[in-house]
């Protein structure tokens, strides 16, 4: 057997070449075998790359600069952005409550009337998934309670959670909800008249030329040609069907598309990159008024690290500019996206994430910050125009 290496594609300019290193260096460590890096600084893309280590083994294809990954919680500020341009659009409020725009029951708990758009932004809704667990991941346990037939829908679980008491008073505490995530996926069909993706992609991926992003499938069979193999060690009952059959859990251990607006997105770290733009400056998607709000302090202040959760964003006052990033993860997935200083922004994605036996996953964003400060020159050519 021959040692496994990595290869790559795309363009990787020799002053970036201690980031192209973190990322061969990184996947060599953890075996991983497909990822993928992004770098743009003021608009510009400066790096792209895609990476595949293998042993030449198995016939996998490799990976491009535009392969698609699921890219797990970075789906997050783009429901934020699109969460306001309704508002910007002047068809939502940021202070209506869920339960008004999405007609839910505050029977089991009346403190569910206290959950609006905004708290639901910044995770301010009051459902705590180390008390009630994350129902995103409950298919079964919603399933039997309801005595619905696998796959379940989002309507099925709101109707579990909404059943259910909150686990402490809305707005008192920031705790990290995928669902509060998905009841805005909901709110954005309900005001917009469309489904979700197909807002998004109309009113915040058309105007910047991105059009390879969609919401992902749950099965290898329904990939897209474009998308990466997932990897996972472990397996998981599936959500699919009623068979209680055994599947790897990455494909069918979960459900992608009830993911959605919290975590269902697939892309290219070029889109994400791109996209990203959009929160620099007032342009076609979102303005300045609506920037502002997506990046402000949310009603509890800041966290005890002095950062805060904005909309779909950790955002971190530094001298001179607002820091920006978010991380990503589910079985098969692992993705992180930045906004820092001096216009650097990054995308770096890959087919699995941290699992037991693993080395740590978490030291990727000090790796990657470490080398901005190393880079003497910087590059001038603009690759967008390649991918976009």
């Amino acid at each position: 057997m021959l040692a496994p290496v990595v290869t790559t594609s795309g363009t990787a300019p020799a002053a970036l070449a201690g980031f192209d290193n973190v990322m061969k260096t990184f996947v060599t460590e953890r075996n991983i075998s497909c990822a993928q890096l992004a770098i743009a600084k003021k608009g510009k893309i400066l790096l792209a790359r895609g990476y595949r280590y293998s042993d030449g083994s198995q016939a996998l294809p490799s990976v491009t600069p535009t392969s698609l990954f699921r890219i797990a919680s970075l789906s997050k500020h783009i429901t934020a952005a699109a969460i306001m341009r309704l508002v910007q659009d002047g068809k939502l409020s940021l202070s209506t409550p869920v339960t008004t725009l999405l007609g839910l029951s505050a029977t089991a708990d009346p403190r569910l009337k206290q959950v609006t758009v905004l708290r639901l932004i910044h995770h301010l809704g009051g459902w705590d998934r180390d008390k009630s667990k994350d129902p995103l991941w409950l298919d079964h346990t919603i399933s039997a309670s309801l005595d619905v037939p696998l796959p379940i829908s989002q309507d099925d679980i709101v109707r579990y959670v909404t059943a259910r008491p909150l686990d402490h008073d809305p707005g008192s505490k920031m705790v990290y909800s995928n669902y509060g995530y998905m009841l805005l996926g909901k709110i954005i069909e309900k005001v917009s008249g469309m489904s979700y993706e197909s807002y998004v992609k109309q009113k915040l991926f058309a105007p910047v030329g991105i059009t390879r992003m969609r919401i992902g499938h749950s099965l290898r069979s329904e990939a897209e040609a474009t998308e990466v193999v997932y990897s996972s060690q472990y397996t998981q009952k599936s959500v699919m069907d009623d068979s209680g059959s055994t599947v790897p859990y990455q494909y069918g251990g979960f459900n992608m598309p009830n993911q959605g607006a919290n975590g269902g997105w697939l892309a290219s770290a070029v889109d994400l990159v791109r996209f990203s733009r959009v929160f620099d400056a007032a342009g076609p998607v979102l303005n300045a008024a609506s920037i502002t709000k997506i990046l402000a302090k949310p009603e509890i202040g800041i966290s005890a690290d002095g950062s805060w959760y904005g909309g779909g964003w950790y955002v971190r006052q530094v001298p001179g500019n607002l820091n920006t990033w978010h991380a990503g993860g589910m079985p098969g997935t692992y993705t992180y996206l930045a906004r820092l200083q001096n216009g650097f922004t990054y995308a770096a994605l890959f087919n699995r994430r941290e699992e037991q036996g693993t080395l740590d996953y978490d030291v990727l964003s000090p790796l990657m910050n470490a080398q901005i400060g190393k880079v003497t020159t910087w590059p001038t050519t603009d690759l967008t125009s390649k991918y976009f």
